[in-house]
């Protein structure tokens, strides 16, 4: 039977592979740490190159929530609720999270409408309720507020047609 040999790394080899990883894209500390267990590094190699990269400004958990919130705003159309607890998911700070939000505030709430409208027209429902509970569902699965969420799809499907 073979062994499976381990790959392993000095620190200046990991520090390397995570200058790279980080440099690719926005990195939360989460995933670096992960990243770097998956590496089999030891506590003391970790704390090492964490407190390198952070130095570094490779690793910047507020340029990650900033960009993170952006990029899910603008591709997949996600609103407050889903990228606050995504972010979460990952450990951001409360702090953090509140700058994410602010890179989102501008274009908020014409971009719900935006896509409250163009969700609607693609529902062919004649049941005024049905019709609304599709849309309702959509747009809290992106992560709308749920009071923006029912008000539109009353106004979008009203009952006199």
């Amino acid at each position: 039977m073979m062994e499976e040999t381990v790959k392993t790394y000095t620190v200046k080899e990991a520090k390397a592979r995570m200058e790279r990883f980080c440099a690719y894209q926005e990195r939360c500390h989460k995933e670096v740490l992960a990243k770097l267990r998956q590496m089999r590094m030891i506590p003391q190699a970790i704390d090492t190159i964490m407190a390198y990269l952070i130095k570094e400004n490779y690793l910047n958990e507020e340029r990650f929530a900033r960009s993170y919130a952006r990029g899910k705003f603008h591709f997949k159309k996600w609103g407050r609720v889903r990228i606050t607890h995504e972010l979460k998911i990952r450990d951001i700070s409360h702090y953090n999270i509140q700058c994410a939000m602010e890179e989102i505030e501008e274009e908020y709430e014409e971009t719900f409408d935006t896509l409250a409208e163009k969700k609607a027209r693609t529902i062919s429902e004649k049941n005024i309720q049905k019709a609304r509970r599709k849309l309702a569902d959509y747009l809290l699965y992106k992560g709308w507020e749920s009071s923006w969420v029912y008000q539109k799809a009353v106004e979008l499907f009203p009952y006199e047609r």
